[in-house]
């Protein structure tokens, strides 16, 4: 999932860098939505692990 956040955040540096504003936001968006469900799973992610060790 961080991996597709990347690809979003870079496809919207190269929209941005030629003049697609739009297209640049709507990958700017998508990379955030990404990356904060990333984080929000890698969280329970490592909040589970101490669950299962204890």
């Amino acid at each position: 999932m961080l991996h597709y956040a990347i690809v979003f955040l870079v496809i919207a540096l190269v929209a941005a860098l030629f003049g697609f504003g739009g297209i640049a936001a709507g990958a700017v968006g998508i990379a955030k939505i990404l990356f904060f469900v990333f984080v929000i799973m890698a969280i329970v992610a490592f909040v589970a692990s101490f669950g299962r060790k204890g």
